[in-house]
């Protein structure tokens, strides 16, 4: 299906501007920060919890324990669409309960994704506290989740979609709004 871009919503600049403040929003909650984690859902939010972990460090000099999530079997839509699903696997070094957890993810919409994540976190202990960093929050939930910590709230149709682009998977930082073509 091909898709027209509507408008760039971020560059690189600003992409690594709003990831600069939500570490600091991370730290300034988050004072026990030996109790902290980072977990990034498979794909882009590993990126995005990756550039957190690095500013941490970089502002307290702590390397922040960093696992990865891949939520492929925990998909309440599997059965829907019919397609078999790819498994990439979950790297978690590290156990996570009792510690003080933030998802990290690219885009929160539905609230689905979120839904499984923490499925599948619950499946491997009991975290102190679950918390969400998004880099967009473009609304349209249909299950009561919200991100503790969001780079841009965008407002969108449900026929647009936001496509978040990083160098590390994309080869470019950007986030656009596409529309489907007619």
């Amino acid at each position: 299906m091909e898709e027209k871009v509507k408008a760039k919503i971020m560059d690189a600049r600003r992409i690594s501007r709003v990831i600069t403040r939500l570490s600091v929003e991370i730290l300034e909650r988050n004072r026990e920060i030996e109790n902290l984690v980072l977990v990034g859902i498979r794909t882009r939010g590993v990126f995005i919890a990756q550039r957190i972990q690095a500013v941490i460090k970089k502002i307290e000099g702590v390397e922040v324990p960093l696992g990865i999530l891949d939520i492929t079997l925990y998909r309440d839509d599997i059965p829907t669409k019919g397609i078999q699903p790819e498994v990439k696997g979950t790297e978690i070094p590290f156990s996570v309960d009792d510690k003080d957890l933030v998802l990290v993810d690219d885009v929160l919409f539905t609230g689905r994704t979120v839904r499984a994540a923490m499925d599948s976190i619950m499946d491997l202990g009991r975290p102190r506290t679950i918390q969400l960093a998004v880099l967009i929050d473009r609304g349209h939930r249909e299950l009561p989740i919200q991100a503790d910590y969001v780079g841009k709230v965008l407002p969108t149709s449900k026929r647009e979609r936001v496509r978040v682009k990083l160098k590390e998977y994309d080869g470019v930082d950007e986030v656009l709004i596409t529309e489907p073509e007619d």
